[in-house]
């Protein structure tokens, strides 16, 4: 034993029942204790907001809702921003897909390259879908 009082079963039951129903008794009343809300104007002219209609006089009955708000996250979420690796296989792709003459760059980087012939045209295009096939993700990989 360590020297603490045991709690009977049923005790420690009613215990948790209890805590358990004020719990759901809270999640239950928040919603609808916080949706609504009074608008009136004094005699000043100033517009008063409150959850307690005035104590006397005319005031309108607002309520309020959350329905259609969503967060900032939830609306970054729903538009994935496509990686540049993505954006510039796609690019080179349709570059390649045009009839345009297409010089490569020399060996040594600097702009003195020689224009693609077709089997070039043909290979550079491969690397670039399959560029797309790696960087770009879900069903949109054309």
């Amino acid at each position: 034993m360590t020297g603490l009082p045991a709690l009977p079963v049923r005790r420690l039951a009613a215990r948790l029942a209890l805590a358990t129903s004020l719990v759901a008794g809270l999640v239950v009343a928040l919603p609808l204790s916080a949706g609504e809300l009074f608008q009136w104007k004094d005699a000043s002219g100033v517009t008063h907001y409150s959850d307690a209609p005035p104590p006397s006089g005319k005031y309108q009955n607002r309520r309020i809702t959350t329905a259609g708000a969503g967060t900032a996250s939830e609306t970054t979420a729903q538009a994935p921003v496509e990686n540049s690796q993505c954006t510039t296989a796609r690019a080179n792709l349709a570059l390649l897909d045009g009839e345009g003459p297409i010089q490569m760059q020399g060996s040594d980087g600097n702009g003195d390259g020689t224009a693609m012939n077709a089997e070039q045209r043909e290979a550079q295009k491969q690397l670039a879908q399959a560029a797309i096939n790696a960087y770009c993700s879900g069903a949109a990989n054309q």
